[in-house]
């Protein structure tokens, strides 16, 4: 009787190189590649939107900047490709490869969840404990479906879920002095 084995295939970021570009976003978190198309028109609006709030703000303050859909290298096996961060600017620079990836946690990090559960369920579990894990301090988790945004800040290492706000709150943040926007105006 032979006892077979299964060993789990852990992916790198060199393992990308030979991956067919057309579109499809390919994530690798703690060896494990994850593979998907490219979002809902409507998933791209409500990161845009934020996105222009962000930039709004940030060109006013002065204080750091917004990207949307950056690559961030974490290490060999954790890649990700987020909506959307923030990045102060004495963090920026340090944080920035020669191909133009963040190589570090910004501190903020937004998702805007899919529609299919195993989706929702990377963005609510594996990839919140990836940027807890990496130093993110504040998580937006946007939920196009129920226009609400969950709220997730740095609580003694660990990113714990704040708030949960509706269509009528507004959306503020420790890290963005004086940031404000009407949590309705992402989802229209």
């Amino acid at each position: 009787m032979t006892l077979s084995s299964t060993k789990r295939v852990r992916w790198t970021l060199s393992d990308l190189d030979g991956l067919p570009e057309n579109g499809t976003r390919y994530e690798i978190i703690d060896g494990e590649l994850f593979v998907t198309r490219a979002p809902h028109l409507q998933h791209q609006d409500v990161a845009g939107l934020l996105y222009a709030a962000l930039l709004s703000w940030s060109q006013r303050s002065k204080l750091g900047k917004p990207y949307i859909t950056p690559g961030i290298v974490f290490s060999e096996s954790d890649s990700v490709i987020p909506d959307g961060v923030w990045v102060s600017n004495a963090k920026l620079e340090p944080l920035l490869d020669a191909a133009g990836h963040l190589t570090g946690a910004p501190e903020l990090v937004v998702e805007v969840l899919s529609q299919s559960e195993k989706d929702k369920k990377r963005d609510r579990e594996t990839k919140l404990k990836l940027y807890s894990v990496e130093g993110v301090i504040e998580y937006w988790i946007c939920d196009r479906q129920s226009q609400t945004i969950e709220i997730y800040e740095r609580d003694a290492g660990i990113l714990r879920k704040t708030r949960t706000l509706f269509a009528t709150d507004t959306l503020t943040s420790p890290l963005l002095p004086d940031f404000q926007c009407l949590v309705q105006s992402v989802f229209e």
